[in-house]
């Protein structure tokens, strides 16, 4: 004797390929592809080259806890530049005069193009983001 199909279970069964194409930013007009991934978590130690730069920031009075910098091409060729700092403050007015900073020594002694703008990501002691920030026009 063959056993009745249920309702439910049709639905569920016709239903599951419609939710594998959900996703929390359904619905939006941003277009993810056209941008480079960003950061969204780091550990706490700076790659060996990110270190370097650092050192070299902070030798010509940059701020002591920055203790990595690395460069990458963003989107559009904007400079991505990545930043790891011991400070674990993450107010507005300790960020605007390290990304200050930052940006003008990068201009003058790394020779560092930022007249399209700039993305910059800074994480903490604890390696989560303290700012996202987009400076592209």
């Amino acid at each position: 004797m063959k056993r009745p199909v249920r309702p439910a279970a049709v639905l569920c069964t016709a239903a599951l390929p419609l939710l594998g194409a959900c996703t929390l930013d359904s619905g939006t007009a941003r277009d993810h592809s056209a941008e480079s991934p960003r950061p969204n978590a780091t550990t706490t130690v700076a790659p060996d080259s990110a270190a370097q730069l650092a050192d070299r920031y902070r030798k010509a009075s940059g701020n002591k806890d920055v203790y990595g910098i690395q460069r990458a091409d963003g989107p559009g060729g904007v400079p991505l530049l990545t930043v790891w700092t011991h400070n674990a403050v993450d107010d507005a007015e300790p960020f605007d005069r390290l990304k200050v900073a930052l940006t003008d020594y990068l201009k003058r002694e790394e020779d560092v193009e930022l007249g399209k703008g700039y993305l910059m990501d800074v994480f903490g002691p604890d390696g989560g983001i303290q700012h996202r920030f987009d400076a592209r026009p």
